[in-house]
């Protein structure tokens, strides 16, 4: 912090209009947004960009004949925040202004957290009022819907409530001193991710929701325009990407690991078995079968999250003519990993047959529920529902023998839930979230929130879902009192 000064008489002498502004009470806090990408919204430039208060617009500089001044001048707004050195300003007289009472400003601007705020997160469930007036949990918040990246904007809101991952990002000194390669964009995803976690868990909020615009345009940049505000993409297919693009930008590899796969991340043995080209005579097939090349192949690989498949919807109709959407308890496509099961797997040129079993379960585990299927025309959608417990989703029967005895809490709570409405190009998302503070939870798509009954998260087309163990969940004693719950249709 440097002392606004003038020189009299050589000496350096603090500027007594500095704390005694005559303009403060021309802010207006109500138009000011800080979500938005700071340019100038003349020139367009990032550089040395202030904030009118007044009309909550961005203008580049504050010297004499620049943007600033001239709005100043112009519209008689006299009162800027410089939204680099958050530092306030009187122009066109051009001094700089401190007073106590522009805090919330900068606290809006940039949210800290301290290790102790962050440790009190999850153990209460106060409500706080927005300066809108309207009320709200910090972490329960709508994100802004721009055009079409609700399928971003679930996935952000499901990490967002994953303790270890958001903590983590709370605090901008734990991924500050990275260091990346020059001209290395891939850091602009943590910085703006950080950023959005501590908007997401603000408090102080002037507003209920938040705009996710500037961690979008680092998407869109680092992804290479693969992900898109204005176009629908897919929910899993952005996960799988942020995951290990946000690992490799904090400095992680397969050896090195990162608050990415130190959360997410398991390991699964792979049983793999070449299978013969199906045209052949069956004597051909036969001598195949005995070379080492068909001989089943044993690897090892981590995961940061698992793909369940569905069975295939089978189209019948009721008596009304209606179709019935198929159901399926979890268990029956958990089975993919019990060692057993075997999966033909098609390549271009070769047919595979394989069976997985799961060696290290990770501190939060994803499911991905294989929802659709993508082949040269067109995207087709199985509409199966499937039946999940939310609580008390063991997993020791698809651990190998050696895993089933140093794992020990194999037992998942769901804590968020990911769902696909209407058709494959141009459905909407919404996720359901367990607030730990209170043990409620929430329904989120895009800027609306509402509480929902555990019950009905069952009914959803359920698409990602993100799990932790029974027992490590970040919650008060009693919060969980869903244990002898069936989930619907299953007996």
């Amino acid at each position: 912090w440097v002392m606004p000064v003038k020189m009299v008489r050589g000496r350096a002498v603090e500027d007594r209009r500095s704390r005694h502004c005559p303009y403060l009470d021309t802010i207006n806090r109500s138009v000011l947004d800080f979500d938005f990408e700071k340019l100038c919204s003349i020139s367009l430039s990032h550089i040395n960009v202030y904030a009118c208060l007044i009309c909550g617009k961005y203008f580049q500089g504050r010297g004499l004949k620049s943007h600033a001044y001239t709005h100043s001048v112009q519209f008689t707004h006299h009162v800027f925040l410089n939204l680099h050195t958050l530092k306030f300003y009187c122009l066109p007289d051009n001094y700089e202004i401190i007073d106590s009472s522009l805090e919330d400003i900068t606290y809006v601007l940039k949210p800290t957290f301290t290790k102790q705020h962050i440790s009190g997160l999850d153990k209460q469930g106060k409500l706080y009022r927005a300066y809108d007036g309207t009320t709200y949990l910090p972490g329960i918040v709508g994100l802004n819907n721009i055009k079409a990246n609700d399928y971003a904007n679930v996935v952000l809101q499901a990490f967002s409530n994953v303790p270890p991952l958001r903590n983590y990002f709370l605090e901008e000194e734990n991924y500050k001193g990275i260091r990346r390669p020059p001209g290395d964009i891939m850091f602009l995803l943590v910085q703006r991710f950080g950023e959005l976690m501590r908007k997401l868990w603000n408090p102080r909020n002037f507003k209920a929701h938040v705009s996710p615009h500037e961690m979008l345009q680092a998407v869109v940049l680092c992804s290479k325009k693969n992900f898109q505000i204005t176009k629908q993409g897919d929910a899993v297919d952005f996960m799988s990407w942020f995951l290990n693009a946000l690992h490799g930008a904090l400095g992680g590899n397969k050896k090195k690991s990162s608050i990415v796969t130190k959360a997410f991340q398991g390991s699964m043995r792979i049983f793999s078995k070449k299978l013969p080209p199906p045209d052949l005579p069956p004597e051909e097939k036969e001598a195949l079968l005995v070379t080492q090349e068909y001989q089943e192949q044993m690897s090892e690989s981590t995961f940061l999250f698992l793909t369940l498949d569905l069975p295939t919807a089978p189209l019948y109709k009721d008596e009304k003519e209606q179709l019935i959407i198929p159901q399926v308890p979890l268990f029956n496509i958990l089975s993919k990993f019990n060692g057993s099961t075997e999966k033909e797997y098609k390549t271009y040129k070769e047919n595979f047959l394989k069976r997985f079993q799961l060696t290290k379960l990770p501190p939060y585990l994803i499911f991905c529920i294989k929802r659709f299927t993508k082949n040269n025309f067109f995207i087709e959608k199985n509409p199966t529902i499937v039946n999940f417990p939310i609580t008390n989703v063991d997993l020791r029967e698809y651990l190998t023998e050696e895993a089933q005895i140093t794992e020990k809490n194999t037992t998942y709570n769901l804590v968020a839930n990911v769902v696909h409405d209407g058709k494959p190009t141009e459905g909407a998302y919404r996720i359901h979230v367990l607030h730990h503070g209170t043990g409620k939870w929430y329904e989120m798509q895009d800027l609306q929130v509402i509480d929902i009954l555990p019950q009905m998260i069952t009914l959803s087309e359920a698409y990602i879902q993100v799990r932790v163990p029974m027992g490590e969940e970040p919650v008060r004693a009693g919060v969980f009192n869903l244990r002898a719950m069936t989930p619907c249709g299953v007996a």
